[in-house]
C-alpha cells in the first residue's frame, strides 16, 4: 500500500514536471514565432511610418522604437494571431508620443497605380502618383492614418479602431472624409486637365 502511494506520488510529480516542461517549450516556441512575425513586419511598418511622416529618418526611428517596445512588452500579447494589429498600434502610439513631444505637423504619402498596368500607362501612372501623394499629404494626420491603414494595409474598421484606440464610428467617419477629400482633389485636378485619371486605380503595397 505504501509502495503504491509512493509510485502515485512519483507519477504525479513526473506529470507535473512534464507539464512545466511543455509550458516552457511552448513559451520558447511562441517567442520564436513572434520574433519571426516581427522581422517579417518591419518593411510594412516602415512603409506605414513613412506614409504618416514623409521622413525616412523619422520613419526608421519609429520602426526601431516599435520593435523595441514590442519585444519588451511581448508578454502582454495574449493572442499571437493578433500580433499584426498589435504592432501597428504600437507604431501609432510611438508616432503619437513623437507628435506630442515635438508638436510638429507631419506629412504622409500614398501610392496608386492603374488596375491593369501596361508600358503605355507609365507616364500617366507617375502623374497620378504625384497628385495622390500631394493630396494625401494635405490630409489631417488623423484622416491620413485611417486612410492608409484601411486602404494601404487592408485592416478592418475594428482593427483600425483598436490600433488607434478610437471608436469604430470615428474610423468610418474619418475614412469617409479622407476618401472624399482625396476624390475631390483628384477630380479637380482632372477637370483642370493637369492629369488624366484612369478609370480604376489601386494602391501599391
Amino acid at each position: 500500500m505504501l509502495a503504491r502511494r509512493r509510485l502515485d506520488t512519483v507519477d504525479s510529480t513526473d506529470k507535473s514536471q512534464r507539464g512545466v516542461t511543455m509550458r516552457v517549450l511552448a513559451g520558447i516556441s511562441q517567442k520564436r514565432l513572434f520574433k519571426t512575425i516581427l522581422a517579417n513586419s518591419r518593411d510594412r511598418l516602415y512603409r506605414m511610418a513613412f506614409s504618416w511622416t514623409h521622413d525616412p529618418a523619422l520613419a526608421d526611428d519609429l520602426v526601431q522604437q516599435t520593435c523595441y517596445q514590442a519585444l519588451r512588452k511581448q508578454r502582454h500579447l495574449r493572442d499571437i494571431d493578433a500580433a499584426d494589429a498589435w504592432l501597428f498600434r504600437i507604431l501609432a502610439n510611438c508616432l503619437a508620443d513623437h507628435h506630442r513631444a515635438r508638436r510638429e505637423v507631419l506629412s504622409g504619402e500614398e501610392f496608386v497605380i492603374v488596375e491593369k498596368w501596361t508600358p503605355e500607362h507609365a507616364t500617366q501612372e507617375d502623374q497620378v502618383a504625384q497628385r495622390v501623394r500631394k493630396a494625401v499629404s494635405a490630409l489631417p494626420l488623423a484622416h491620413r492614418q485611417v486612410v492608409t491603414l484601411v486602404d494601404l494595409e487592408g485592416f478592418s474598421y475594428a482593427a483600425v479602431a483598436d490600433i488607434l484606440d478610437i471608436p469604430v464610428g470615428t474610423v468610418m467617419s474619418r475614412l469617409s472624409r479622407g476618401r472624399r477629400a482625396l476624390r475631390d482633389h483628384l477630380l479637380d485636378v482632372n477637370a483642370r486637365g493637369e492629369v488624366n485619371l484612369p478609370a480604376k486605380v489601386r494602391r501599391i503595397k
